[in-house]
C-alpha cells in the first residue's frame, strides 16, 4: 500500500470510490467514507504483518526486473506493491502527495494498460504500458507528450521520454514492437518518426 500509515485511509477511499465507480454500486460519499475509516485498522494490521513477513524472508526490495530509471531504481530504497496486475514501486523519501506519484496513482488505477509505476524521485515516473493497437499506444504518446525522435526500440519494448505538466515520464511500451510490423502504417499514424528520403 503505502510507507506512511497516516495514508491508509486516504488510499482505502481512493480505492473504493474506484471500485464503487467501476461496480456501480449505490453507495454515496458519506458512506465510502465511514467504510474507508472502519477497514483502516485491519488494513493496518494486515500491512504491518505483510511487511514483517517480507522482511523476514528478503532484506532487498523486489525488483521489477530492468529498472525503469536506470541505476537510480537499483540504489534507492523502495517501497513495492502489487495491485490488479500493476507493479507500483514507490521510493521511501517521495512524497506520495508529488506530482509523479500523484499522476502514477492516477493512472494504474484508470488504465487497464499499465502493467508498472516507478517513482523514485517527485517529479519523475517510469511507466511500463502494454498497449492492445497501435491506436493504444498512439494515445499514450500524445497523452504524455513523447517526442517521437526520443522513441528506442529494444527486442518487443520501445522506450520514449516525454512531459506531461511537471513531471518527466520514462514510458516502456511492451510488446509494442510487435505492433510496429507495417512500419508505414505506423508512420502514417504518427506512432513513429518520419524517415528521411
Amino acid at each position: 500500500m503505502t510507507q506512511d500509515p497516516r495514508h491508509v485511509p486516504h488510499t482505502l477511499h481512493s480505492a473504493l470510490e474506484a471500485a464503487t465507480a467501476t461496480l456501480d454500486l449505490p453507495l454515496d460519499h458519506r458512506q465510502l467514507e465511514t467504510l474507508a475509516l472502519e477497514l483502516t485498522g485491519p488494513v493496518r494490521a494486515l500491512i504491518t504483518e505483510a511487511l514483517e513477513t517480507a522482511t523476514a524472508h528478503t532484506t532487498t526490495p523486489p525488483s521489477i526486473g530492468r529498472p525503469l530509471l536506470g541505476d537510480v531504481a537499483e540504489e534507492a530504497e523502495v517501497e513495492t506493491s502489487e495491485y490488479a496486475g500493476c507493479t507500483a514501486t514507490v521510493g521511501l523519501d517521495v512524497d506520495l502527495d508529488s506530482p509523479a506519484a500523484q499522476l502514477a496513482h492516477r493512472l494504474h488505477s484508470s488504465q487497464h494498460d499499465v502493467i508498472a509505476t516507478e517513482v523514485t524521485e517527485p517529479t519523475t515516473l517510469g511507466l511500463t504500458v502494454r498497449p492492445q493497437s497501435l491506436a493504444c499506444w498512439r494515445w499514450w504518446l500524445g497523452r504524455l507528450g513523447i517526442d517521437l525522435s526520443t522513441l528506442t526500440t529494444t527486442g518487443s519494448s520501445v522506450s520514449g521520454t516525454g512531459r506531461y505538466k511537471d513531471v518527466t515520464v520514462h514510458l516502456r511500451g511492451d510488446g509494442v514492437g510487435e505492433l510496429l510490423t507495417d512500419r508505414q502504417a505506423a508512420r502514417l499514424m504518427g506512432v513513429l518518426a518520419p524517415t528521411t528520403p
